[in-house]
């Protein structure tokens, strides 16, 4: 058998200039990327960015056109067997079977995936345990599962063998919030054990569980980074909300005699039963103004200042301003000829 060539290891994954085309269409596009070990990184993108595309390939199930793919320094390409045996993959929408109960179906994939002995029963009851399936589900029919039960034996299946990253394809779709917090927990305590990759739509969940986050558009990543690198790049900017009895035209002049550069828009245009006006109030990044604000506003009686609070643009914010710009590059190249 070949030897499989030293690499470095540092990361559990490294994806380099992977481009996956049908005919003339490119689904990814030079698409580059690491997770480190024990990482949590999410993967997001609009319907059809090449999401699915990618987690496939890298999961071996998919051939790129070019580019490389190297999990714990082993190429998925020339040695996929290897490669594959430190990869777990839950797809979106698991083909689960419906008529085998959890723990003959965990025994059966455990076996598929070279656990025997003692070991296999031991690993089957861990992930029982992880999972939160022995007592609730241990020996029920898959098909008698509710959808969030469904997921979690996805999960446990996926982690069985231990492998260095776990791929999770929109793992909390079609779920209620209570199976959503579940399963939400259930994936942050695998940070530092394995590296998990999460394609999901539900963005708060992303920016709750992960540790970074990469955004891809039309097949090409367009932004990575933590959530609040991320904030500084896209929306460099400070936000506030600010509730008191001042109507906008008063509270517009005193704003800027002490934050010249700020901008603030009315969140409501009339004042609520009780009097008060809400405002969203814009400043530079590196201008503090919450002390300005509070400084400002509560030396005058009248005002009545009930709030100021820090209001951070959310993921789904940054998600919109990264693909907004990408979109907007695309029509700013010139058409070729």
């Amino acid at each position: 058998m070949q030897e499989i060539p030293e690499t470095q290891t540092q990361s559990a994954l490294i994806v380099r200039r992977l481009t996956k085309s049908y005919g003339a269409i490119k689904a990814i596009d030079n698409v580059s990327f690491r997770v480190a070990k024990g990482e949590i990184l999410g993967f997001l993108g609009p319907n059809g960015a090449g999401k699915s595309t990618t987690m496939r390939i890298i999961a071996g199930l998919s051939q790129a056109t070019s580019g490389t793919v190297d999990v714990c320094g082993i190429s998925v390409a020339l040695y996929p067997d290897k490669a594959k045996s430190h990869i777990g993959f839950m797809p979106e929408n698991n083909p689960l079977p419906e008529d085998v109960r959890v723990l003959e179906y965990l025994r059966y994939r455990a076996r598929l995936k070279g656990l025997d002995g003692r070991r296999l029963a031991e690993r089957v009851d861990e992930v029982m345990d992880i999972c939160q399936l022995r007592h609730k589900a241990a020996r029920k029919i898959i098909g008698n599962l509710s959808k969030g039960f469904k997921q979690r034996v996805g999960i446990a299946d996926a982690i069985l063998a231990e492998p260095d990253l776990i791929i999770m394809d929109e793992p909390t779709i079609g779920l209620d919030p209570h199976q959503i917090i579940a399963i939400r927990e259930l994936i942050k305590s695998l940070r530092g054990r394995m590296a998990v990759i999460i394609s999901s739509h539900i963005l708060p969940e992303i920016e709750l569980v992960c540790d970074r986050a990469i955004i891809i558009n039309q097949g090409c990543v367009v932004a990575s980074g933590s959530p609040e690198a991320l904030r500084r790049e896209f929306l460099p900017m400070n936000r506030h909300k600010v509730s008191l009895k001042l109507q906008p035209d008063e509270f517009g002049k005193r704003l800027k005699n002490i934050l010249p550069k700020a901008d603030f828009s009315v969140d409501a245009e009339l004042a609520d039963a009780d009097g008060y006006y809400r405002y969203t109030v814009k400043t530079p990044l590196e201008e503090s103004a919450g002390e300005k604000l509070v400084r400002e506003f509560s030396s005058t009686p009248e005002c009545c200042l009930r709030e100021v609070a820090l209001d951070k643009p959310s993921l789904e914010e940054v998600f919109m301003a990264a693909t907004r710009r990408s979109w907007e590059q695309v029509m700013k190249k010139p058409a070729k000829e």
